[in-house]
Order: C-alpha cells, then sequence, then structure tokens
C-alpha cells in the first residue's frame, strides 16, 4: 500500500511511531486553505458553556453563527431546557454601520423578562469584533437593571482556534465561581469538569461518586446550573476530564481559592476504575477506596463475559481514531486494546504537545499520530491502513462512509452512552454491529477507484 502524502506545511504536525525520535508540531493556527476539522473560537466556547442548562445563551452576530452552533452538543439536562433555544440579535448591515449595542440591550432586557434565566452569556461573534460593539458595557448594564450575572464571552471567531474559544468559556465562568454561599458542602465534595452529559453520562458518574461517598457540587457544565456553580468554590477537589476544555478553569480556582485538581477520563474500563481511585486516593480515605473496589468489581463482573464475546469476533480488525480533545483519544486506544483491535491511525484537534508524547507511549509501531487533520489527509490514512471503523464526530462521518469504512460518533451529536463501565459495553457493541454489518459487502473498499 502506497504511503499517503500530506499538505506542504503539514509535514511537522504528522508523526509514523518508530521511524524516526519523536517530535510534532500542534496547537498552533490551522494552514490556510487546508480545510481543517476545527472549530472555529466561537464554537469552542458554545461547546463549554451550551449545557448550562438554566441559562440564557445569546449570540450577538449574524444569525448564521446562532444556526450553526444551535443544540451543538445535544445535552441532557435533569430539569430546565433553556440551552436548547439558540438566541441571536441577527446583525445585518445596518447594524454593522452603525453598531449593535442597542440591539443587543433591547434583546437582553427582552429575552430575560420573558424566560426569566438564572443568567445569561452572550457571546462575541467575528463581525463583532471588527465593528467594535463594548459587550462588557451593555452587559454591565443589564446586569444592574435585572439582578442577574449577564456575562460576555469574547470569543470572537478570527482570534484563534478551538482552544481560544475555551478558554473564553473558563473566563466568563469564573467570573459565576465565588458568588454563591458554600455552607453546607461536605468535607469530601467534588465538582465534576469537562462532562457534558451528551447521553446522560453525568448522571451516571455522579451516581459512582455519590456511592463512595463523595458530594457532587457543580457539574461543569453538563446538565449544569448556574446556582451551582456559584458555589462550585466550596468544593475539595475539581476532577477535570476533558482538560483542554476546562483545565483553565480548574486553574484559575487553584489559583484563587487554593483548590486542587485530578485529570482523569471515564471512558473505558481502566481509565474508568482509575478514575474513581485516583478521587479516593487524593481524600485519603480507606472506606472511600473500599467503596471504589467495590463498585469496580462489581460491574467488571457483569462487563467483562461481554467484552470476550465481541473481541472474539473482532480480533485483528483496525482502527483510526480522529477527535476532538486529546483525552478521549487515550481512553480510546485502551478500549480498542480491550476488544482485540488494533489502532493504527490516531489525532485530535486540540492535542498538546504531552497529549501526543502520552500517545506515542501507549499506540503500536507504524501508528500515525496526527495533529489538526483534514479530510484530504484523513482519507488518505484510512485507505493506507486499511482501517475497518473510523472513530470521530459529524464532520468525519461522512468520510468513512465515502470510503466504505465502519463508523463509531464519539463526539457532540451521539445518543448512546459511551462513558463509565455501562458505556464501555455500549462502545463494543456499537463498534461491533458497525464493523460487521452486511452492508459493506456491497461496498468496494480498499480499491484506488473509491
Amino acid at each position: 500500500m502506497q504511503t499517503a502524502t500530506v499538505l506542504h506545511g503539514r509535514e511537522n504536525q504528522i508523526h509514523r511511531k518508530g521511524t524516526a525520535p519523536f517530535a510534532i508540531d500542534c496547537n498552533k493556527d490551522s494552514l490556510a486553505g487546508a480545510v481543517s476539522q476545527r472549530a472555529c473560537v466561537f464554537c469552542g466556547s458554545r461547546v463549554v458553556l451550551y449545557p448550562i442548562a438554566d441559562a440564557l445563551h445569546l449570540v450577538h452576530g449574524p444569525i448564521g453563527c446562532a444556526v450553526y452552533t444551535w443544540d451543538i452538543r445535544g445535552a441532557l439536562s435533569s430539569g430546565p431546557e433553556l440551552h436548547r433555544l439558540s438566541f441571536s440579535t441577527d446583525l445585518q448591515e445596518m447594524d454593522v454601520i452603525f453598531g449593535g449595542e442597542k440591539k443587543l440591550y433591547a434583546a437582553l432586557i427582552e429575552l430575560i423578562d420573558r424566560h426569566r434565566p438564572k443568567a445569561a452569556f452572550v457571546y462575541s461573534t467575528c463581525i463583532v469584533g471588527l465593528i467594535g460593539d463594548d459587550l462588557e458595557a451593555v452587559c454591565r448594564r443589564v446586569t444592574e437593571e435585572k439582578g442577574i450575572p449577564v456575562l460576555p464571552v469574547m470569543s470572537e471567531g478570527f482570534k484563534g482556534n478551538k482552544r481560544e474559544g475555551y478558554q473564553a468559556a473558563c473566563r466568563a465562568m469564573a467570573r459565576l465561581v465565588g458568588t454563591g454561599d458554600t455552607a453546607g458542602i461536605a468535607k469530601h465534595s467534588i465538582n465534576i469538569l469537562g462532562d457534558f452529559n451528551l447521553a446522560g453520562e453525568i448522571w451516571l458518574i455522579r451516581d459512582y461518586f455519590q456511592r463512595m461517598g463523595i458530594e457532587v457540587v457543580a457539574n461543569i457544565t453538563g446538565d449544569g446550573r448556574v446556582d451551582d456553580i456559584r458555589r462550585a468554590h466550596g468544593a475539595g477537589l475539581n476532577v477535570v476530564q476533558c482538560s483542554g476544555a476546562t483545565m483553565d478553569l480548574a486553574t484559575m480556582m487553584r489559583e484563587e481559592y487554593g483548590i486542587p485538581s485530578v485529570r482523569v477520563s471515564y471512558f473505558g474500563v481502566e481509565d474508568m476504575a482509575e478514575a474513581l481511585y485516583t478521587v479516593a486516593t487524593f481524600f485519603a480515605d480507606p472506606e472511600m477506596m473500599e467503596k471504589a473496589r467495590a463498585i469496580v468489581r462489581e460491574e467488571l463482573e457483569k462487563l467483562l463475559p461481554e467484552l470476550q464475546r465481541y473481541k472474539a469476533a473482532l480480533a485483528g480488525k483496525k482502527a483510526a481514531i480522529y477527535v476532538g480533545g486529546a483525552f478521549k483519544a487515550f481512553s480510546l486506544v485502551k478500549a480498542f486494546r480491550l476488544i482485540g483491535i488494533d489502532v493504527v491511525m490516531v489525532g485530535s484537534q486540540t492535542g498538546t504537545v504531552e497529549d501526543y508524547e502520552e500517545l506515542q507511549q501507549i499506540t503500536d509501531e507504524g501508528t500515525i499520530i496526527v495533529d489538526d487533520s483534514n479530510p484530504l489527509e484523513l482519507s488518505a490514512f484510512l485507505q493506507e491502513k486499511e482501517v475497518d471503523v473510523f472513530v470521530g464526530g459529524v464532520k468525519e462521518r461522512p468520510i468513512a462512509y465515502k470510503l466504505g469504512v465502519a463508523f463509531c460518533d464519539h463526539n457532540h451529536e451521539r445518543k448512546e452512552m459511551l462513558a463509565g463501565f455501562a458505556g464501555m459495553l455500549n462502545f463494543a457493541r456499537e463498534v461491533h454491529d458497525s464493523v460487521m454489518s452486511p452492508v459493506w459487502q456491497f461496498v468496494p473498499r480498499r480499491t484506488k477507484e473509491i
């Protein structure tokens, strides 16, 4: 099989394990014209803040920006669903010429009066950054008049890449933290950062921790509530999953309130168990650790026999992974190994050097490690490595299906719970059913005519 070619200027963002000493460029702006799979700064901020269910989310900009990110995560809520409504100031040509501050003020007043939110997030888009609307002044005025936090999210799309959007979201949330009453919070308490409750997963994770005797103060941001975030500074520990999205907030809380943090993942058997053990170790409570071990034993007794059945059918198949946050890639490599599938390509949109160094350590010789890829490269890698299943998000799905490759959605739009021990079984079942589907006998896979 011929080695895939890449675009000039992208060579240093691709590493083939075993061919040379490890080195990779990352955390940089996308190559112009490469049609990167990344989203913009504004979208990065929206995917983090969107699941806060009792807040108003108003996009200050053209209607297209709001449409693009409407219901972007599909995050589930156990109560209010105000987050699922997409509001926009719908800036027009005359607003660009004369400014959109009056329109923004009027929109905020109308929406707050109508929906009575606990807080409001106002997102700045590219055009707002260009015309210079003063979001801070408008938000401050409405805060004083309406008595709720109205928070500007400085997320102009042209500022950089998706990671800058994460930072903008964390800065907005940091203005909420510390404004609530922490009375009554237990000694053994945590905030869950970086799970977005795409398929009810945060409810499962909360249950694990509660069975260990731990109080969860705030979900940040899956099934999130404004009042919980306001008192999040009273927790004893921040447990951070999607570190790219929410680690900045954990850092701010450590510097301001002295709250330590640990990084975890809830995907796959190994990482889910390690997450429980890590938290129990932090609190140095023997009884809590024993409860964690009991949870793991109980779940694995149910899970492992089922996984062996899928492993027997899938052994020797090949997988490719391309996800937004690198933390998911770590867990997916381990999860695939558990069911007998070899990972031959892995990459992310927002990984750091440290992330890719870890991927280098846990992957096999010959694995392609790629940062900020594009459809041309991904298609070439899938064909070169003769991949059986591709794991990604909605933008990667068409690439897989056009090449006759099975696909598993592990991003914003999925409806299947994939975290926790139960999620590992769902993942194995989905991969098995996709790879073994009889439809592939009708697709001309692995041919140059595709």
